[in-house]
């Protein structure tokens, strides 16, 4: 018997397959083969068209049918992961009014940032966990101010995964978790918060029914089956967002767990057991997968743009055309840790929140033209990548997070030693590498509600390190080099006018 989970991203569709009685992970498929299209209209506008995630989650599918030989009738169970924060809309007949606007436009924020003001930034802090910045509430607002015919003709309003849930089910439906990276959730009264509704003038009527993200959200019809060649009849029994299943793929459900995943950019989610916000709003709070009843689990998100980008610019703009990551990571081990004195922010990805949504940009700094090279090049971007990453934990430390383990892929930036040893010993904690994607985290935790497992723990028993990184006991070097780097950074925060957000790197109180 086996569950089947879907990752719904904004460059590919993926699905996994799992063994129940195993925890196996028998098969992952994918589609397209190439990225997928992305509009941009205009500047800073990035738009999918949701059609696109249903066609390719179909071709998907087929191609893990075929290639396991898996009969649709042992298919038990399927679990939904998506890309956060897109805005799905859709009419009476359930179809699309418009494209997706997606996780990465940023048209609304302004629009966000004066209803922060409006509604109140205690407020949105103490209720909300959030600003209303640039969310899926805000970019509602800007359908509506800037396309009223097409606001005029809503029946609801959808996130990634509710679009494709109710593609498999014809049901349309929604989760706490999934409203409130939309920050339509009022932690405190838990409910659909009234005052962003108000504000920006919405009938709650849009906002779908609600579901546990580990409960029936449907069943399969005859329709979906005949595209997908599953079974009428199948339960759909999961869903949440990217980054909170993500930690779920990585059996981090309690407080005190940590997340980390460093692709393009870097995050670091840890959980927490009462709503907590930082006052200068540098990180996202949202309900995670177990947020229920009187049970609160909410997932602190800090998102750092300049990360993994910083190291593939470098490797396809410096290094030699033949050379891959394997051997950037051997040239720079070959550079003591500091890079000789070169210092690297890798902050060149747009603006950062935890710099207050400023763009500082990427530098580089102590260059010498006669001493280094590319090996030091690489080290010092490896370095300045972690750098960051203990710079925004320490963040979240000041918040009351206590951080021990931190959980990670196999996929992205930690596969290198000198990046995840680097973080573990500036944390004194251990990295655990775990070999599983979001797809196969979403079939596990599928099987939960049809009774294949008893809670999500079950579920994810079979989940163990594939790689353990602890910190260098001789750790002087390290501390030096992150201590130059923060001075680095905060002398280039003053000079552009970054005020009051200083000094992460010392902790917070």
């Amino acid at each position: 018997m086996y569950l089947i989970g879907y990752d719904i991203g904004s460059s590919s569709i993926k699905a996994g397959l799992v063994e129940i009685e195993s925890g196996k992970q028998v098969a992952v498929e994918s589609s397209p083969d190439r990225e997928m299209d992305m509009l941009s209209r205009q500047s800073g506008w990035a738009e999918q068209q949701p059609e696109s995630w249903w066609q390719n989650l179909v071709t998907a599918t087929r191609k893990l049918l075929a290639e396991t030989e898996v009969h649709p009738s042992d298919i038990k169970a399927i679990g939904i992961s998506y890309q956060m924060h897109g805005l799905v809309l859709v009419d009476k007949e359930q179809e699309i009014l418009r494209p997706s606007i997606i996780w990465c436009d940023s048209r609304a924020v302004s629009i966000g940032d004066k209803a922060f003001e409006a509604i109140g930034p205690e407020h949105c802090l103490t209720h909300l966990l959030n600003s209303p910045g640039n969310f899926t509430a805000s970019k509602l607002k800007w359908v509506k101010d800037n396309e009223p015919d097409i606001y005029e003709r809503i029946d609801k309003v959808m996130l990634p995964g509710d679009y494709i849930a109710m593609k498999l089910t014809g049901e349309v439906c929604t989760t706490v978790s999934g409203l409130s990276e939309g920050v339509f959730w009022d932690y405190s009264k838990k409910e659909v918060s009234k005052e962003v509704l108000s504000h920006y003038g919405f009938d709650e009527s849009i906002i779908p029914e609600l579901r546990a993200c580990t409960s029936s959200q449907g069943i399969l019809t005859h329709e979906a089956a005949d595209f997908t060649g599953l079974l009428p009849g199948t339960p759909v029994t999961y869903r949440a967002g990217d980054q909170p299943n993500n930690a779920l793929s990585l059996n981090v459900l309690n407080p005190g767990e940590i997340a980390a995943t460093c692709g393009t950019s870097g995050v670091v989610y840890g959980i927490v057991d009462e709503p907590v916000y930082d006052n200068q709003s540098r990180v996202n709070g949202f309900a995670h997968v177990n947020y229920e009843g009187k049970k609160d689990r909410i997932g602190i998100l800090l998102c750092i743009n300049g990360a993994g980008i910083q190291y593939s610019w470098l490797k396809h703009q410096v290094a030699h055309t033949d050379t891959d990551y394997p051997d950037m990571e051997r040239m720079a081990s070959t550079v003591p840790i500091g890079s000789d004195g070169v210092c690297i922010l890798p902050f060149g990805n747009g603006a950062e929140r935890i710099f207050g949504n400023k763009n500082i940009g990427s530098h580089i700094l102590g260059l010498e033209f006669n001493r280094h090279n590319r090996k030091h090049l690489y080290r010092a971007t490896l370095e300045g990548i972690a750098f960051s990453f203990v710079y925004g934990v320490n963040i979240l430390k000041g918040m009351g997070l206590d951080v021990d383990i931190i959980r990670v892929g196999n996929d992205n930036m930690f596969q290198s030693e000198i990046f995840s040893r680097t973080i573990a010993t500036l944390l004194n904690c251990q990295i655990e590498m775990v070999d599983t994607t979001g797809a196969y985290g979403a079939a596990r935790a599928a099987g939960v509600a049809i009774g294949a497992y008893k809670d999500l723990s079950e579920a994810l028993k079979n989940i163990k390190p594939s790689a353990i990184y602890e910190p260098d006991l001789n750790d002087s070097g390290y501390q030096r080099a992150y201590q130059h780097w923060a001075g680095c950074l905060d002398r280039v925060l003053q000079k552009s006018g970054v005020d009051g957000i200083r000094h992460a790197h010392q902790g917070e109180k």
